[in-house]
């Protein structure tokens, strides 16, 4: 008899199959080579099945552990963009269904322990990236305040209801969750003034550790909300990050619309709308600039005092991402604009090389570009020369292992970093099945 797991991983390993014949033959109607379609079958497959095969243990209280590949810990970010391409299935496939509901709890409980950790350990056991001075516990592994840390269980739990209607993930843990989330983000609004949070990292990079004695550059009230680092883990260099407060707003609308219709709390409800309107507003007011020849365009970090950050990293939520987080549409005019900067020399982290070219990060060597952000580029785009570009260049710089990794040398795709990174394999397996049209998904 197969255990829970062991069925877990066939039925998904029979889903890959499947999708990847179904892919297989679109890709040869559109014209690519044999050769690209061979590689397809064999890419697809085995980034399909990376999470469930790799990085998913099932608990024996119902919960799911996802950890993030490499790293035997679990990231709050990560491991909710690791069963993104497992959504579409969710209400056919009970397997899969328990695994997401699983992870959701997890990540409730992760949040009311403390709401500034990114990334968890499967026990309370200590275990550590390194003995940060922070305000930590034995449940985390780290402790870099990250927005997107809170968002993207929301946002996971918000795409998981709406596809199955599952009544039964509306937890009192949830509700608790909201409440650590919404009292955590109103108190960063205050960065300076009402946070006892701090972060120090000694011996090494300025980038693992934050300013100013572990507070960060100083911020002036915008509405927005601070975050400490960026979805890379590295620290900000002003503490307004534009598309992580852009995130917030949209999964604060999903609380706000939760806590009435599910916990009939109206008061959660209000709370959570005028945090939203407020970071709206502060990012109306602070974050839109005018770039010459292009017109209204978002910076990717502000201090509230007039600096800004004029960057967009690989790493979602990012500028590139706006639309595909539900922020705005994809014929949106700012965004537009926006894209049109960080996709060109204009942002310091775009790269052209003789293999590819794409968002890289300050977090890996100049000159790399990232495989999530080649996946983004195209999940975020309707013209179909650009999107069947990226996925040629997807399938071109695997480097031979049939699987994705983070940063690739845009000049040499076999000088590559980290070879078992589950998100990135996911989201490839995501922009296949969209480019393909093997299913209704985002």
């Amino acid at each position: 008899m197969l255990t829970k797991l062991d069925q877990l991983k066939k039925e998904i390993a029979d889903l890959a199959d499947e999708l990847a014949v179904e892919g297989k033959e679109v890709l040869s109607k559109k014209g690519f080579t044999d050769e690209q379609q061979t590689n397809f079958q064999e890419l697809f497959r085995n980034c399909f099945v990376s999470t469930a095969d790799t990085t998913t243990k099932l608990l024996e209280n119902g919960e799911t552990y996802v950890f993030t590949g490499d790293i035997e810990a679990m990231w709050l970010r990560d491991s909710s963009a690791q069963v993104v391409h497992y959504l579409p299935f969710a209400k056919k496939v009970e397997s899969i269904r328990a695994m997401i509901s699983g992870l959701i709890q997890r990540q409730m409980r992760y949040i009311t322990i403390d709401p500034y950790a990114n990334a968890f350990n499967e026990e309370e056991n200590g275990h550590c990236w390194e003995k940060d001075d922070t305000d930590s516990n034995d449940w985390e592994w780290e402790r870099k305040y990250e927005i997107d840390s809170l968002c993207y269980p929301i946002w996971l739990l918000h795409r998981y209801y709406e596809t199955t209607k599952d009544e039964h993930i509306f937890s009192a843990q949830v509700k608790i969750a909201f409440r650590r989330i919404l009292d955590t983000w109103s108190t960063e609004q205050h960065h300076d003034e009402a946070s006892s949070y701090y972060f120090r990292r000694t011996n090494c990079p300025p980038t693992d550790t934050l300013s100013n004695d572990g507070k960060g550059e100083p911020t002036a009230y915008t509405g927005m909300t601070w975050s400490g680092f960026r979805p890379s883990d590295d620290a900000c260099q002003y503490g307004y990050l534009v598309p992580s407060n852009m995130f917030a707003s949209v999964v604060l609308g999903y609380i706000a619309e939760y806590a009435n219709s599910k916990y009939q709390d109206e008061t959660m409800a209000k709370e959570a709308y005028m945090l939203k309107k407020q970071i709206e507003q502060g990012i109306e007011a602070d974050a839109v600039r005018n770039l010459d020849g292009i017109g209204e365009t978002y910076v990717y970090e502000t201090d509230g005092y007039g600096n800004d950050v004029w960057m967009d990293d690989a790493n979602v939520p990012n500028l590139l991402s706006m639309p595909w987080l539900g922020w705005c549409s994809l014929d949106d005019a700012r965004y537009q604009n926006t894209r049109k900067w960080i996709l060109s020399s204009k942002n310091p982290f775009y790269y052209e090389g003789m293999a590819a070219k794409g968002i890289g990060s300050p977090h890996t060597p100049s000159g790399y570009i990232w495989h999530i952000a080649l996946s983004m580029q195209g999940l975020t785009s309707d013209d179909e020369s650009e999107r069947r570009q990226l996925m040629e260049t997807l399938l071109a710089t695997d480097a031979g292992t049939h699987l994705m990794h983070e940063g690739f040398d845009c000049n040499n795709p076999d000088a590559f970093t980290r070879e078992w990174f589950a998100w990135s394999n996911s989201l490839l397996a995501l922009y296949a099945m969209t480019y393909c049209g093997l299913m209704d998904v985002e």
